[in-house]
């Protein structure tokens, strides 16, 4: 796997970390009437920028003032740990099957102020039955209790369950769709699924997109 390149740290002021605030403005806007305190990162089929867009965007809510807390829900490849560099031994995937209350959240700090991540764990045996359960929605709602936000990773939407479990669970939905590499029948197909759980859509990201000169200069 690549690694995700957090542009939000190594160049706040370039034409990507502004693209990343337009962003969280219109993350706020849309949740004026309706509150997001948590929400869905996924992609209609696998997509090398979706783990980019997600830390990224993380990253610029923290600056903004948010407690920001990720949660790696894509329980069948775990990868938002490695962006951080942070262990993985133990996180949802173990607290979704384990029994009774817990007294523990492996929530760890990411180095970045009001930032910090529940890894997801080692990979249980059925993902989307775990992330189905009540108990997943109890574990959601302590997690908004303890930050601003909450954003979750998920798998693609066509690939398995997991994403359309998950977005009927949350606020809202944020699909990341790459310019040159998403095919339009997949995102038709994705929206229709999200719509069939009632999923609320607040948006998509369009990455891989080409980047006019005469605009990004003026960062420079």
């Amino acid at each position: 796997m690549s690694q995700p390149d957090l542009k939000t740290l190594s160049e706040p002021r370039s034409s990507a970390s502004e693209a990343y605030r337009t962003l969280r403005t219109n993350l706020e806007f849309s949740s004026l009437d309706h509150p997001l305190r948590s929400l869905l990162v996924t992609s209609p089929a696998p997509n090398v920028d979706k783990l980019t867009t997600l830390a990224n965007l993380a990253v610029i809510m923290a600056e903004g003032g948010r407690h920001v807390l990720l949660v790696d829900s894509d329980l069948r490849k775990p990868e938002l740990h490695t962006v951080f560099g942070l262990d993985n031994g133990r996180g949802l995937g173990n607290l979704l099957e384990e029994h009774g209350e817990w007294t523990d959240l492996p929530i760890k700090e990411c180095g970045i102020e009001g930032l910090r991540l529940l890894p997801g764990g080692q990979p249980p045996q059925n993902p989307s039955v775990l992330l189905g359960t009540e108990r997943m929605e109890q574990l959601i709602e302590r997690l908004t209790g303890q930050a601003d936000l909450v954003i979750l990773n998920a798998p693609p939407v066509l690939a398995v369950t997991d994403a359309a479990v998950l977005a009927a669970k949350v606020d809202g939905t944020l699909l990341v769709v790459r310019a040159g590499g998403t095919q339009r029948e997949h995102l038709r197909k994705a929206k229709a699924l999200l719509d069939k759980v009632n999923a609320r859509l607040v948006g998509a990201v369009l990455s891989n997109a080409r980047v006019d000169a005469s605009v990004s200069n003026y960062y420079e």
